[in-house]
């Protein structure tokens, strides 16, 4: 079959839109699904300085969500006509995966972001018969289909507006998860997040459904009045003085923190924060050393990786769309939709700041 896909070519081009060809159906453990929207996620825009590591010509995108057009067979568990939402990829079969945690996939580099499964890749080419790279998280959803493996799809209310669905498998899945999974965060309990994006907005929203109370920090306006608006107390980045002024909105100090910047300074800020015993959880990758400065990490405070809000998809999508439904995980009001053909403005858009959440829609119109 062939259908309209963003591709991107080279790491310093911008996305073509192109006709691309599948040239099998599904396998007994895959579902070919029509995609209804995807997110637009820092991870995907990454690729451009991977240093080569993440293959192209690639088809990215995996903040996928749309409609099961055709399964392997009963084994997958679902039929034609599911409405899904996507997450990563990973292999059920290791020990991390067997203990519920499949973000921590022996495979999960291999599997999302470094080539993809590798049975069937050679299917997925352009129509020139040139190949493109295996699926980028299972998915390669920045087009009108994606073939996925079954297990990174979970079936959602078809009353659900489904379009803006796929950011619940990794950027706000990731962000909501912190807070239930990695901090397990309940009422009365304080949080300071550090970066007002889609991850540091989806924490500040779950704490709030959580019954906690939320600093968000970050250095522009228009993010700090969003997350105002989110029940979120707050606080503009500062070269100076920011954990006395975390301390002093919240009497003492916080019991845990998120750090979504990579930012050194801030995680030592961060760090400064926290409450004897406190958790700071990173979510960006560090791209440098991380110095750490004297004190920091004294009374029992630690500081750990979370990748993918420590999170089984199949059990934390249905929860957040639960809380949407309850008015309590608002997180449609951080989208802006374009059209899939507008993929480069919607890179622009994410880059300057300008959006919180792009969500592409294949054949839609920006809203």
């Amino acid at each position: 079959m062939k259908f309209g896909a963003a591709v991107l070519r080279a790491h310093g081009d911008p996305f073509t839109i192109e006709e691309v060809m599948l040239a099998e159906g599904p396998a007994e453990d895959e579902i070919l699904v029509r995609i209804a929207g995807c997110g637009m996620c820092r991870t995907d825009l990454a690729v451009r300085r991977s240093g080569g590591r993440s293959p192209l010509p690639a088809v990215l995108g995996h903040e996928g969500a749309g409609v099961v057009a055709e399964t392997g067979g009963p084994g997958t568990g679902f039929t034609p006509g599911d409405h899904v939402v996507l997450s990563f990829d990973s292999c059920g079969q290791c020990r991390s995966c067997r203990s519920a945690a499949p973000a921590y996939c022996d495979s999960f580099a291999s599997l999302n972001l470094f080539g993809g499964r590798g049975g069937n890749a050679a299917r997925f080419t352009d129509t020139a018969g040139a190949a493109l790279a295996p699926r980028w998280f299972g998915q390669s959803s920045f087009a009108e289909y994606a073939m996925v493996p079954a297990r990174n799809a979970v079936r959602v209310d078809p009353a659900l507006p489904l379009e803006l669905l796929g950011p619940l498998g990794c950027g706000f899945l990731t962000g909501a998860g912190a807070v239930f999974h990695s901090f397990r965060i309940g009422p009365g309990d304080t949080l300071a997040v550090f970066g007002a994006g889609a991850v540091g907005l989806a924490a500040v929203m779950a704490a709030h459904a959580a019954g906690a109370v939320t600093v968000a920090v970050d250095r522009h306006p228009g993010r700090l009045a969003l997350a105002e608006r989110l029940h979120a107390l707050p606080l503009p980045a500062a070269p100076a003085g920011l954990p006395d002024r975390i301390r002093r909105l919240t009497g003492g100090g916080v019991m845990y923190a998120l750090d979504t910047t990579g930012s050194p300074a801030l995680i030592n800020d961060a760090l400064r924060s926290l409450n004897p015993t406190g958790h700071l959880g990173l979510v960006a990758r560090l791209h440098t050393a991380l110095p750490l400065e004297p004190g920091t990490l004294d009374r029992g405070r630690r500081i750990s990786h979370i990748c993918e809000g420590d999170a089984v998809p199949a059990l934390l999508i249905p929860r957040l769309t639960a809380l949407w439904q309850a008015g309590l995980f608002p997180f449609d009001q951080l989208i802006r939709t374009y059209p899939l053909a507008g993929i480069n403005e919607a890179e622009r858009d994410c880059e300057t700041g300008r959006v919180v959440k792009p969500v592409l829609i294949p054949g839609g119109r920006e809203r």
